[in-house]
């Protein structure tokens, strides 16, 4: 996938997964990579900027398999930063699908 695609909705896909429920770092890069190809260095930044602006509050919980994990959990603020987002990719994407569709139809 285009590297700047990438760029431009990642954001949106960490917000939504962690939406959906807490997640330590690892298990968000594994989440997150299910659904486009990325590494833990890319996702980390994310994960701090996104902590950093209010979106995220984050905790540490035990580990049964090593040391205590850091969670992320998503603020009200970032419940509506995600919502945002949302709206904005369905009318982006929308806009370019129609585009292209037209392109082709000619």
């Amino acid at each position: 996938m285009n590297t700047q695609f990438k760029k431009g909705v990642l954001e949106l896909i960490v917000l939504a997964i962690v939406e959906e429920k807490d997640r330590y770092g690892y298990e968000l890069v594994e989440a997150v990579s299910k659904i486009i190809d990325v590494n833990e260095g890319t996702i980390y930044p994310i994960l701090k900027r996104l902590t950093n602006e209010g979106f995220f509050e984050t905790y540490f919980e035990e580990s049964k398999e090593g040391p205590m994990r850091k969670y992320y959990h998503i603020t009200a603020l970032g419940h509506n930063h995600c919502n945002e987002l949302k709206e904005e990719w369905l009318q982006f994407s929308k806009s370019v699908n129609t585009y292209i569709k037209r392109r082709k139809e000619k």
